[in-house]
Order: C-alpha cells, then sequence, then structure tokens
C-alpha cells in the first residue's frame, strides 16, 4: 500500500526506548492533520483518536510506540535509529515491535474510521515494554473501549506465512522474596540462622507449586513460576542474615500458582513487585468476526489461536474490553538485533483494520 513502508520508516526512525515525547508528537500531529478525529494527548503520553464519539460499541485499533534499546546494529553512526529496506522487509528497531503494525492501524483508521457505525477509536500507549504502563494510566482515567484489536504479533502461528487473530494470552507476575536471618561468624553456624538456607527452604516450596493450565482455540496455555536471581552473603566466613530471590510467573487467564504462600514459610517475606494480565476474548462472535476480516486479507486461511506473551491487551481486557490480536510480527523477530517485519504482511494488517473498521459494529 502506498505510503504504508515510508510511514513506518518515519515512526522506526525516531528513538522512543528512553522517552516517547517525540514519537508520541509525530503521532498526534499525524492523527490531526491526517483525519477528523478527535485527538488527545493524556498525562502519561498516550495517543488517543476518536471518529463518532460516543456512539456505541466502540472498536479501537491499539498498539504501542516505545521500543526496547536499540543493538547496535540499529544505530547510524550518529547515534539515529537506522532503517532499511531489503528483499520485501523493513529493518529496524520497532519494526516488528511494534512501528509496523502502529503505521498500518493509522492508516486504516484514517481509512475507515468515517465508515464505522459504532465508535472507532485508535490509541497508542507509551511504556508496554515497561510492564504497560501507558495502557494501565488510560484504564484508570477512564479508558474502556467496549472491543479491540491490539496490533501485536499473530503472524506465522498456525502456519507459514499467515497472520492469525490471537484470542488469549500468558500474563506475568513479578516476584521479590526476602528470607531473613539472624548472622554469626561461620565457624559457630549454630548462633545465626542462615537466610539462604531458608532462601533454599523457598525455591522447594516453589518447585511443587503446581502451574495452572488452560484450554482455549484448540490449544493449550501453561503458567509456569521460576526462580531467576539470587542475592545473598557477605563474606566467606559470615552466616549471611538476608537472602532475596527474583521470581518470575507467567499466569493464565483467570488463574495463577499462589505464589505468595511461600510468606507462610519461616524467616520469607514476599511482595508483588510488578504484574501484566492475561487477557481471553469471551466474544465468540467477535472473535469470529475479525478472523473472517483477517481471512478475507490474505491468501492463506487464518486461524484462532494463542500467545504466550503478555501485551496491552491484558489491561484492558482486566477494565472490561473484550481483546482479540492481529499483528505481522513473527515469533523471534521483536527485540532481536535483526528485527524486522514484511511489507505484505504489513499491507494484509492494514486491509484487515481497515475492513474491520469500515464494517463495524457487524464486523
Amino acid at each position: 500500500m502506498t505510503g504504508l513502508s515510508d510511514l513506518t520508516e518515519a515512526l522506526v526512525t525516531i528513538p522512543s526506548h528512553d522517552g516517547e515525547r517525540e514519537a508520541g508528537d509525530y503521532i498526534e500531529r499525524w492523527l490531526t492533520r491526517e483525519t477528523s478525529a478527535d485527538v488527545t494527548r493524556d498525562d502519561a503520553g498516550n495517543v488517543i483518536a476518536r471518529a463518532g464519539e460516543g456512539a456505541k460499541p466502540a472498536l479501537a485499533l491499539v498498539g504501542h510506540h516505545d521500543v526496547v534499546p536499540p543493538a547496535e546494529a540499529h544505530l547510524e553512526t550518529d547515534g539515529s535509529y537506522a532503517f532499511e529496506r531489503r528483499g520485501g522487509r523493513l529493518y529496524g528497531r520497532g519494526t516488528a515491535d511494534m512501528k509496523g503494525a502502529l503505521a498500518a492501524a493509522m492508516l486504516a483508521f484514517r481509512d475507515g474510521a468515517d465508515d464505522a457505525t459504532g465508535e472507532a477509536v485508535f490509541a497508542s500507549f507509551v511504556g508496554e515494554e515497561v510492564g504497560g504502563v501507558g495502557a494501565q494510566y488510560a484504564v484508570e482515567q477512564g479508558f474502556a473501549p467496549e472491543y479491540a484489536i491490539v496490533g501485536e504479533g499473530s503472524t506465522n502461528y498456525s502456519g507459514p506465512d499467515v497472520t492469525d487473530v490471537a484470542v488469549a494470552h500468558r500474563g506475568r507476575r513479578d516476584h521479590r522474596l526476602t528470607a531473613h536471618g539472624v548472622a554469626s561468624h561461620a565457624s559457630e553456624p549454630e548462633a545465626g540462622e542462615n537466610a539462604i538456607y531458608r532462601a533454599s527452604d523457598a525455591i522447594e516450596f516453589l518447585r511443587t507449586l503446581e502451574t495452572p493450565t488452560l484450554e482455549v482455540a484448540d490449544d493449550t496455555l501453561s503458567g509456569s513460576v521460576v526462580v531467576t536471581e539470587i542475592d545473598g552473603g557477605t563474606a566467606m566466613n559470615v552466616v549471611p542474615e538476608r537472602c532475596a530471590l527474583t521470581v518470575d510467573e507467567r499466569t493464565v487467564p483467570g488463574e495463577d500458582a499462589r505464589v505468595e504462600r511461600v510468606a507462610e514459610l519461616d524467616g520469607l517475606e514476599w511482595e508483588l513487585a510488578g504484574e501484566v494480565p492475561p487477557m481471553r476474548c469471551r466474544d465468540e462472535a467477535f472473535a469470529t468476526a475479525v478472523l473472517e476480516t483477517a481471512d478475507a486479507a490474505q491468501p492463506a486461511t487464518p486461524a484462532l489461536v494463542t500467545k504466550p506473551h503478555a501485551t496491552d491487551a491484558g489491561w484492558l481486557a482486566r477494565a472490561g474490553t473484550e481483546c482479540v490480536i492481529c499483528g505481522p510480527a513473527e515469533p523471534g523477530e521483536a527485540h532481536t538485533a535483526t528485527e524486522s517485519v514484511s511489507v505484505a504482511v504489513l499491507e494484509r494488517c492494514y486491509e484487515t483494520y481497515r475492513r474491520a473498521l469500515e464494517s463495524w459494529p457487524s464486523v
């Protein structure tokens, strides 16, 4: 599609790993210039545009304009972001995750929003890569469209060269555990209480936890609990009085492993340091309609699938929005030194988003 690669390039070349203001400025100006929608920028930096405001139900195209830090391959000699077109693909930090999808959604919103009978919404959030702080803020301020298509990756899940529709994904909880003991000289270990031993008891407890599973879309989402960091001790000859653990938990919609029960052990302190909720679309009619729209936009036959990664759809789903995920990123592309996205797949995502808006709310 004319202009899609150019808009992707414009977005990708704006640094947004350490502050998203410039990228947000660009998106806000573009929407104000190219659409008749009401465009706003909230205090967190999220850019939200609405057409047909107040009409029910509302369908939102959702993305984010922050990225993870660039690899050396993503930087020009002057420190700016590099971008390359080669072999039908676009290369650069954020091409797959997710400024390519953002460009497709911006153009689809411009071209399809005015034909929607219900309210059409475009939203680009900040801080998705650091736990969804932008989406959280928007939800707290009342952002809760009835339906949303989130442009995170769903390509090549059910097979090659197919862009699927994800109807569920796992969530994430970040736990901090602290084992407290009593320090003593290592020559008299009985005089103290070894915090590392207590941390070891916690690890054994965590390894016995039953993690939940969920059957959805002919797939199985499985939770997990993994100790990822340990820090304890001050010297070779000192019984440690403190040992800290970091625990990564992956959750499924409706269930978690109840890691907090570890605090029942002697000397253990538990803290939930952060989370991103899981997501499940429970409106089968909406999911099927988006799937049919995606089917009409490509030669392959897409499927309803699940996604292992947490996204901003989790925050929206917690607020009551029925979400699906449909986007161009393929497994293994996001956050890599060779990150890229297919132009053909971007075009099919544009078609999917535009057709969904044009036929809304009958989609």
